[in-house]
Order: structure tokens, then sequence, then C-alpha cells
């Protein structure tokens, strides 16, 4: 009977020493590992890939995290990535004639887009008006449906182009990053604004020293 306590003693020790071992060389491995496979996946996710659209006008560079499944619509297209449970990132891309025909957006348009977190108290709301390769451009943030959405809108003399992303149910700071990096490199068909007036300097006569 000792000998069989002894043997079952040193069996639970040894199975208690074993795993224990196993788990502080997986807590070591993941350490060491974690952090450089999420900045691989971060890296691929943010990776551009060229893409041009003659129907629509444009041409950008796009995240690879949104490539997936392409649909085509009357005036747009969607770009995806499926996700197995629940739906993952994704891109939509509209077109439409600008009626105005200007390099600018409608003053009365922008005042409403500046302002529509404090009359529809939209959660995480911002706006930002800039300069896109040379076009006037503003990229609206917002929480809907329980999920960020990227707006940008992108105007030319002959169309408005919004870009829309979600980053799904997948990593939030990441494709909100990846849409923007996305946006910035927007390209849109037709005629580039004229370059600023050239200052005038006016050249006085130097004055003559009185004697």
């Amino acid at each position: 009977m000792m000998k069989t306590q002894l043997s079952t003693q040193w069996i639970v020790g040894l199975s208690i020493l074993f795993i224990g071992a196993l788990v502080l060389a997986g807590e070591g491995y993941l350490v060491q590992w974690l952090p450089g496979h999420r900045e691989r996946v971060r890296l691929e996710a943010l990776k551009p890939i060229p893409y041009k659209n003659d129907k629509l006008g444009i041409e950008l560079q796009i995240s690879t995290g949104f490539n997936g499944t392409t649909e085509e619509f009357a005036g747009g297209v969607r770009i995806s990535r499926p996700k197995f449970m629940g739906f993952g990132p994704s891109i939509t891309i509209t077109s439409q004639p600008n009626p105005d025909g200007t390099f600018e957006f409608d003053p009365r348009a922008l005042a409403k887009w500046q302002t529509d977190d404090v009359y529809l108290k939209i959660p995480r709301y911002s706006f930002v008006r800039e300069k896109i390769n040379n076009r006037d451009a503003v990229i609206i943030e917002q929480l809907k449906d329980r999920t960020m959405l990227v707006t940008a809108r992108v105007v030319s003399p002959e169309r408005i182009v919004e870009i829309s992303c979600t980053p799904g149910q997948e990593d939030e700071a990441l494709y909100i990053q990846a849409c923007e990096e996305s946006v910035r490199t927007l390209k849109v068909a037709g005629p580039y604004p004229p370059p600023p007036p050239e200052p005038i300097y006016e050249l006085s006569p130097p004055s003559r020293k009185k004697k």
C-alpha cells in the first residue's frame, strides 16, 4: 500500500510540475510573440491596394483590410471582407453629378454637416474640412448602429464622391485609420481648381534724403 501511495504522489507531483512548466512556457511565448503578431496584422490591414473605377471617375489606394467581395450598383461600389460570424469591415464609394459645377461645397451644406452633432445629438461626432489631392473635402466620423462610421466627401466641378467605411466587428481604431489613409489617396477625375493669383507687390520709389 505504501509503494502505491508514493507512486501516486510522485505522479501527481510530476504532473503539476509539467503543467506549470507548460503554462510558464506558454505565457513567455505569448509575451514575446503576441505584440509582433499584432503589429504584423496591423501592417497587413493597412497595406494599400490600387483601385480605379472609370465609371465613378475615381482612383485611390484601398487598405488591404477592406479587400474581399466587390459589389457594384448604380452609381457606386461596395468592397467588404466577409466574416464568419457577424459582419466585417467595408468601404462603400458613390459618385453623383455636381449640379452646381463648383470647386467647393455649398456653404449651407458645410454649415449643416458641421452642426449635425448639436442638432441631431450624434454621439462621437467629429467634422473636419480639408484638401484631398487639391480638392475641397470633408471627413465626418460618427457612431451609427453601435459601430463607428467614417464618411468622406470630395467635390469636383463634375461630381461629388462619397466614401463611407465601417470597421464592422473588427478592431475599431485600426479600421478607422485604414479608412482615413484610403480616403486621403482619392483622386477624382475632372478639372482642378485654378492656382491662386500671384500677389502683386507695389514698388515705391526710394525716398530722397533731405539736405
